[in-house]
């Protein structure tokens, strides 16, 4: 079985891969929306070369039986690869079996406070009707840096999961991404007027922004969401913001 070793890994880290992009939505989970069709082709040729891996095998040891059968030689000739290499399968069994979760608070509260690199200055014009429904990240940008204070008097949504201060205040937060897990950065809004719901809750905050600190500076951060209601809702499929 030792001999098929290299074949089964390949097969085993292929199924991951298929079972994350081609069957079900897990992928978002860890990179962007137009990388499905990559993980894909890449999982479909992992399985297809370790299949044919473990083919050839099996051909050359028919071969090589059928020589040993002709000669009466009956030594085993076969040389094998480290025993310590099946630990490889472990981390694909475990993408296969249990796909890790998204990431949540625990990578929020590592990042650090977002800082005045962007410079003040206007920003487009909101769209009509309210609540406006609206990224945690562009409202954190606007709350921050709009010369033009777009947000004032706006009652907006943002929907994000819950983050908690160690001050005793809580936040909605959402990871914003560029291209995949690897790369996620954290905007949060801290919640005022309302009790705050367990860590990792995914929640919709309805609200009016409550302006603080003079923009471009530490002040305004994290910016501040004056809550109506908050509703808990159920996590997207796609758990993250587009940069």
């Amino acid at each position: 079985m030792r001999r098929y070793g290299p074949a089964l890994l390949l097969v085993l880290v292929g199924a991951a891969i298929l079972r994350i992009s081609a069957f079900s939505q897990l992928y978002l989970r860890y990179v962007q929306t137009g990388l499905r069709p990559y993980l894909i082709v890449s999982g479909a040729a992992l399985v297809l070369l370790g299949t044919a891996m473990a083919v050839v095998r099996h051909s050359a040891d028919d071969d090589h039986d059928d020589d040993h059968d002709d000669d009466g030689d009956h030594h085993d000739h076969a040389h094998h690869g480290p025993r310590i290499a099946w630990l490889l399968t472990l981390p694909a069994l475990a993408l296969l079996l249990f796909p890790p979760p998204a990431l949540g608070s625990y990578s929020a509260e590592r990042e650090a406070a977002q800082r005045a690199a962007q410079g003040v200055g206007a920003f487009p014009a909101l769209p009509a009707g309210e609540p406006l429904e609206i990224g945690v990240g562009e409202f954190s940008s606007r709350a921050i840096y709009d010369s033009g204070r777009s947000l004032t008097g706006r009652t907006v949504r943002l929907t994000g999961f819950v983050t908690h201060g160690d001050d005793g205040a809580w936040y909605v937060t959402r990871l914003l991404v560029s291209c995949c897990a690897a790369d996620a950065t954290t905007s949060k809004v801290e919640v005022r007027d309302a009790d705050a719901p367990p860590v990792d809750t995914w929640v919709a905050v309805t609200g009016v922004w409550h302006p603080q600190g003079e923009l471009g500076t530490d002040a305004a951060w994290p910016p501040v969401l004056d809550a109506a209601t908050v509703k808990q809702v159920t996590a997207p499929s796609d758990p993250y913001e587009k940069r």
